[in-house]
């Protein structure tokens, strides 16, 4: 497995981004998103990696966080959803907006990706959902303060899109709740993450 790569970025395509590690170059595709992170062509930089392999080749996906990579994931063990349409759904939304689409149901924001349409985005968020749903009553136990009242409140929503980015109600609620209840939702799991990361 190849858990990311770190190097000069040599060459830049609307979603192929080629770095150079150790004199080898390694063509990572990658979403609209992550480019728009990028660094000039010659800087250095590192992406986080998944490498998909089928009867039709092999290839390098590539995301600037562990976040967009998780998610990208994700979307793979959903039915009938493929390497092109998870890049398609995370160039169209940054890894906190989709998390909170699952979380929140909105099938129609991950509908507006490029040859997405209405029933895939309806099979990610039902797929999806129903995963968060199982770690909420798996975390029970470790969260018993926790109460379903939060759920309508932004730190409610908060803490499910950060579930859906893999971490436990525990850990999401410990760095959500200490927050501004009035900061938006999206700014709210931003900052959980950096307190998550130990960037706070």
């Amino acid at each position: 497995m190849i858990y990311s790569v770190h190097g000069q970025l040599v060459h830049l395509e609307p979603n192929l981004a080629v770095v150079e590690c150790g004199g080898v170059g390694y063509g990572v595709r990658t979403s609209a998103v992550t480019v728009s992170r990028l660094p000039a062509l010659g800087e250095e930089v590192t992406l986080y990696t998944y490498l998909h392999v089928t009867d039709a080749g092999i290839d390098l996906f590539g995301f600037s966080d562990s976040y967009e990579l998780s998610c990208f994931k994700m979307l793979l063990g959903v039915t009938r959803v493929g390497p092109k349409a998870a890049l398609g759904v995370l160039s169209t939304v940054t890894a906190e907006q989709f998390a909170m689409a699952v979380a929140a149901g909105d099938y129609k924001t991950l509908a507006k990706a490029p040859g997405l349409g209405n029933k895939t985005a309806q099979r990610i968020v039902l797929e999806l959902k129903d995963k968060l749903q199982k770690e909420k009553l798996g975390s029970a136990i470790e969260m018993p303060d926790f109460t379903p009242a939060t759920e309508s409140s932004n730190a409610g929503e908060a803490i499910s899109a950060l579930v859906v980015l893999g971490y436990t109600q525990g850990e999401a609620a410990s760095a959500v709740m200490p927050l501004d209840p009035s900061m938006p939702v999206e700014d709210m799991i931003k900052k959980a993450l950096q307190v998550l990361a130990g960037l706070n």
